[in-house]
């Protein structure tokens, strides 16, 4: 019984790490305000796998990816977990190379994902949300659905794409080749034409979450991504309809 009880409380030290930085935990979820805590989400993973290592592993990676997050992305609203860890889980269960040699390899890719993409590099995004809710993969798999609709969201496959990408528009912003990726007047770089000042930002993915129109639904474990909807154009139409306004540069 101790056995299964010690890994709750290893992923309880996650939550207390969001409690230091005074973060305001919002989730995603229409029904309702707060995430999943990781304590919660320690005692699904013990209901499916009671391995020390693998939980012992699983633990310090998640733990490595939230502090990560927490210090390349500071003013990022939504925060669920849910999907993403069972989906570390269920993928580490069917390795080839093994669950542990797995989670290191995911935790060192997301990582450097987060690090490439936050506001310590020229990159400078300002959320996590078009990463963690599909809106990135869906993107990418509607350009070879007959080759990538297999494939999901936090996989290794699509982390090594993203990895590749970012290299690739680094050097287009170091050389000075960048046109729709421009720093806003407050320091962020934004792709899209319509603000994502945080009022603006929580207003459109809380009405597009309310609508079902979030690609990958993070606040559920057992979340079914669903990436072919026009989710682009659907969120650019919604961000006309709640008057959002233009991005100024």
């Amino acid at each position: 019984m101790k056995q299964k009880l010690r890994p709750t409380h290893t992923f309880q030290f996650i939550d207390e790490i969001f409690a230091q930085q005074s973060i305001n935990l919002l989730s995603l979820n229409p029904q309702k305000t707060l995430i999943t805590s990781f304590a919660e989400l320690g005692n699904l993973i013990v209901e499916q796998n009671t391995d020390i290592k693998l939980l012992t592993t699983l633990q310090e990676t998640l733990e490595c990816i939230v502090y990560t997050q927490l210090q390349n992305f500071p003013e990022n609203i939504f925060w669920d977990f849910d999907f993403l860890v069972s989906s570390m889980l269920r993928q580490a269960l069917v390795a080839d190379e093994g669950a542990v040699p797995f989670l290191t390899v995911f935790g060192e890719k997301m990582v450097s994902l987060i690090e490439m993409f936050g506001n310590k590099t020229e990159m400078r995004f300002r959320y996590v949300h078009d990463f963690m809710y599909g809106f990135d993969w869906a993107r990418w798999v509607q350009k070879e659905p007959q080759n990538r609709a297999h494939i999901e969201p936090f996989s290794l496959v699509f982390f090594d794409y993203l990895l590749a990408k970012g290299k690739e528009l680094l050097q287009r912003i170091n050389h000075g080749q960048v046109i729709s990726y421009k720093l806003c007047e407050t320091g962020y770089r934004n792709p899209f034409t319509f603000s994502r000042e945080p009022e603006d930002e929580y207003r459109l993915l809380t009405c597009l979450a309310e609508e079902q129109l979030i690609p990958v639904a993070t606040w559920n474990w057992n979340t079914n991504p669903v990436w072919n909807k026009p989710f682009q154009e659907m969120r650019q139409q919604l961000a006309l309809k709640l008057n959002i306004q233009a991005q100024r540069h």
